[in-house]
């Protein structure tokens, strides 16, 4: 069974080049996760966060994995898992 995950990931410059920043998300997905989508949501004054959709196996942890290595990405500030749900 797996898990469909939606992932916020905060930049940490409201200036950052959020295409760049997608192609090193994408980079880092790992290999046991799936992304299935990646778009962007406005927050405020001009900063916005990029939204990934992500489907994981259903194993316990299974998206600390996912958090952690977009954490990792050069330029991420955070990384919240905003809803999963059971596929």
């Amino acid at each position: 069974m797996e898990v469909i995950a939606k992932i916020k990931i905060m930049p940490s410059n409201p200036d950052a080049d959020l295409k760049k920043l997608k192609e090193n998300v994408k980079a880092a997905t790992p290999r046991d996760a799936k992304l299935r989508e990646m778009g962007e949501e406005p927050i405020a004054f001009g900063l916005k966060a990029i939204i990934a959709v992500v489907t994981v196996g259903d194993a316990e942890g299974g998206t600390e994995r996912v958090e952690g290595a977009f954490a990792k990405v050069k330029g991420v500030e955070s990384v919240q898992v905003i809803s999963l749900d059971r596929i």
